[in-house]
């Protein structure tokens, strides 16, 4: 069951920061979870850029119902259907494809899809969205593209991600159109090899730390 598009942006709104998550195989995907939560982020991004992604997301939300858990680099509707079957909460995708958009919509999938233009931005509002991922974020014009954008287009919310880390975070949380950042930094596949579940615990610490700085 498909959880409420508007809660899921309430509860990322909440959390500012979205650990964006590649595991390599779905054993870590449970000592991930309580390392993520002993940080106090309680949501996370498990990206298709592996075949451990439907069973990690499947055994998160099994072992950790409390959490947010989204499946990223959704690239086609099988992808959609193979991440709405393992549990996910949401869908975020890297570009934006209608064919997966509108896959979403019509099932009641939350969708945060990615675009770095306007003409994206004016898509996701053809299909009555609220809120879109803004990547690849800091190629694209960072913090200054999306003030430009907050102009015209201020009833939709920013979900940043790509070259975000602890040293920007805070520049993007300060704007009023970001709802959150995601960000690779906090799980890093080289501290998952290692099971360096203590160091993750406290990236997450010291990230929501940052971004509380800016509510």
């Amino acid at each position: 069951m498909t959880d409420n598009p508007s809660n899921v942006l309430t509860r990322l709104g909440e959390a500012r920061v979205l650990p964006v998550v590649e595991l390599e195989t779905s054993a870590a995907a449970a000592p991930l979870a309580k390392a993520l939560m002993a940080g106090g982020l309680p949501v996370a991004e498990i990206t298709f850029r592996s075949e451990a992604a439907a069973a990690s997301i499947g055994i998160v939300r099994e072992r950790f119902p409390e959490m947010l858990v989204g499946a990223g680099t959704v690239l086609d509707t099988e992808q959609v259907e193979l991440a709405r079957e393992a549990g996910s909460q949401f869908v975020v995708t890297p570009g934006f494809n209608p064919a997966v958009v509108e896959a979403c919509v019509e099932t009641g999938m939350p969708i945060l899809p990615g675009i770095n233009n306007p003409t994206g931005v004016e898509q996701a509002m053809g299909f009555g969205l609220e809120a879109v991922k803004f990547f690849p974020a800091e190629a694209s014009g960072g913090v200054s593209f999306l003030k430009a954008l907050s102009g015209p287009y201020g009833s939709i919310r920013f979900v940043p991600t790509g070259g975000i880390g602890p040293d920007n975070l805070g520049s993007y949380l300060a704007l009023p159109n970001v709802l959150a950042c995601g960000g690779s930094w906090i799980v890093s596949p080289a501290l998952v090899r290692a099971s360096r579940f203590d160091e993750i615990a406290r990236l997450a610490d010291e990230a929501v730390a940052l971004a509380a700085r800016k509510r």
